[in-house]
């Protein structure tokens, strides 16, 4: 692999940072809060991915859409009188992931510090356009990327978009993340590399088969093992 400038595109949530933990604290509080009597969590937690799938589509996703989100699960699941005071108290437990501190993964600050010196860096998420900027700017990240794109979907198109927008050459394009779904798959569509990171909590709606063999795909354990290829 050349040691030529690269055009490294890096997720941001459970590659660059901490994310997918709140929100499996946050559904933790819901189904103790739920209380049901028969249903266990994981028969909880697949009700809720079946709203999450279909309200993705519409509403995209951060800790605001996974606030209505756990509302309509209530609505949906709860065995007393449903009160306002119960949805609003279900809606905060997603709302104070915006609260929790942003912490980046092992070795993430002087992997990215080390790889701007010498290639081309741009962060690449979805989600809410106000809640990844403000994680992006308290993260501390900012200087080392030279652009950040906050999309709804990453899809195949998306990464298209992307690399021609910024006039990326794909031989020399990198998307680095932990989400098969969102990160690997949909950029080795759109013609450009992967790096697969894996994050031991990858949000499960994230989780889909990524190839064993492929030319433009490598995979690593750790982030910093990045400065090894790059």
């Amino acid at each position: 692999m050349s040691k030529s400038r690269q055009f490294l595109i890096f997720d941001a949530d459970d590659t660059l940072w901490e994310n997918n933990i709140y929100f499996e604290e946050a559904f933790d509080r819901f189904y103790e809060y739920l209380s049901h009597s028969s249903m266990s969590a994981a028969e909880v937690r697949g009700v809720l991915d079946e709203i999450e799938m279909t309200n993705a589509k519409i509403h995209g996703y951060g800790s605001k859409n996974y606030a209505r989100n756990l509302a309509e699960c209530y609505r949906h699941l709860a065995e007393r009188h449903i009160a306002e005071d119960d949805l609003k108290a279900v809606q905060e437990f997603a709302h104070q992931i915006l609260e929790k501190p942003i912490e980046l993964i092992e070795g993430v600050e002087e992997t990215v510090a080390e790889l701007s010196e010498r290639h081309n860096l741009t962060i690449f998420t979805k989600g809410d356009q106000e809640e990844q900027r403000l994680k992006i700017d308290r993260s501390g990240l900012g200087s080392y990327f030279e652009h950040a794109a906050i999309v709804k979907e990453k899809n195949r198109a998306a990464y298209e978009d992307l690399a021609n927008q910024r006039g990326f050459q794909h031989e020399r394009t990198w998307m680095i993340g932990n989400s098969p779904k969102s990160d690997i798959n949909p950029a080795l569509a759109a013609g450009l590399n992967a790096v697969f990171v894996p994050h031991a909590r990858t949000w499960s709606l994230e989780h889909a088969e990524v190839p064993d063999n492929h030319p433009r795909l490598l995979k690593v354990e750790r982030i910093r093992e990045l400065l090894d290829h790059f």
